[in-house]
């Protein structure tokens, strides 16, 4: 294994996995032009946590209802989980299998935004909650939220367990720990597929009950200042749903295996979406278990789920099993 290694085809020329090593950093001659647009984007998008004052925030929280605080502080818990995920398998899992340096670049930043996105959790907790680890402590006690977390990782995990041999081993037959392991091109880019249909769920659903909360809290004027930066959130995020988006489309393109492969797990990648929409749907009965609040429910917000999964679905092409129509909160698009 090396940091470095020089790879003799041309960059240009390259698939976008499992085609040898990235090795120079070149951005003149690209493959993928979308690649280093939305790096480009990213960067201009440079924004930090603390330039949102959150005063107002801190003042307002203690006037909510109890059942209002639970909605509020149960979305960060999960919002920090989800993005603890984020901030850290893109990198783990895909860097090492990137064969074209716009991807790889790319993917970097991507990670990196989505670590500074945990950071804006904190800094609202941190002016919400005098002793924030209570909250922090508190994450993986709820089954909820740990739950959440197993969907979010399985298909991470399997690539990621997957790539090590590669790395290690390379294609081929192995006997690891005593079982037999069949390490093949085929495979991995099969388990890349699940990965990238996984993150595009995760980027265009999961985190979406959780916003409208959010948003909904500002427009009755309150806890204004998280609202703020949620929608810097969802700014990025939809940005890196597009990148996932393009990705899907490419790779069939890009590589032919894709095309089979994409044949052989349509029906899985629907049941990703449907398992997805379905625990969007539990969070919101958990969230407002004990109260609403004005303006927002759980029946609005399976409303909105339903339509936000036909929207995505459409997107790649799937067939919906949700309505369309008009959005049920169409509110939310002003954030």
């Amino acid at each position: 294994m090396s940091v470095f290694k020089i790879n003799k085809k041309p960059a240009d020329t390259r698939k976008m996995f499992l085609d040898g090593s990235c090795d120079i950093q070149r951005f003149d001659k690209l493959k993928y032009k979308q690649f280093d647009k939305m790096t480009e984007k990213q960067l201009g998008f440079f924004w930090q946590p603390n330039e949102i004052d959150l005063t107002k925030d801190g003042k307002d929280f203690k006037d909510l209802s109890v059942h209002a605080q639970h909605i509020f502080t149960s979305n960060l818990k999960r919002q920090i989980l989800l993005d603890s995920v984020q901030g850290r398998a893109p990198a783990l899992t895909l860097l090492p299998l990137v064969s074209i340096p716009e991807l790889e670049n790319w993917l970097t930043k991507w990670t990196e935004n989505e670590s500074l996105h945990s950071r804006s959790y904190n800094h609202i907790i941190r002016n919400i909650y005098p002793d924030p680890s209570v909250i922090f402590d508190d994450i993986l006690k709820i089954k909820e939220i740990v739950d959440c977390s197993v969907s979010v990782t399985k298909y991470y995990d399997e690539l990621h367990d997957a790539s090590l041999v590669y790395q290690l081993l390379g294609f081929g037959k192995h006997i690891i720990n005593g079982k037999e392991v069949n390490c093949t091109a085929y495979d991995l880019k099969k388990k890349i597929w699940m990965v990238m249909n996984s993150v595009n769920v995760l980027e265009g659903i999961r985190f979406y009950v959780s916003f409208c909360c959010s948003w909904a809290f500002a427009e009755l004027k309150q806890m204004e200042g998280n609202a703020k930066e949620i929608k810097l959130i969802c700014r990025d995020e939809n940005l890196h749903l597009a990148f996932t988006q393009t990705m899907l489309k490419l790779l069939p393109g890009d590589d032919k295996d894709f095309v089979k492969i994409k044949k052989e797990c349509e029906a899985d990648v629907t049941q990703m979406f449907v398992d997805a929409v379905d625990q969007e749907i539990a969070w919101a009965d958990y969230l407002f278990k004990d109260g609403s609040i004005i303006g927002l429910n759980k029946e609005l917000l399976t409303q909105y789920v339903h339509w936000l999964a036909n929207k995505r679905m459409r997107s790649l092409g799937l067939v919906s099993p949700y309505p369309g129509g008009a959005n049920p909160l169409p509110w939310t698009e002003s954030w």
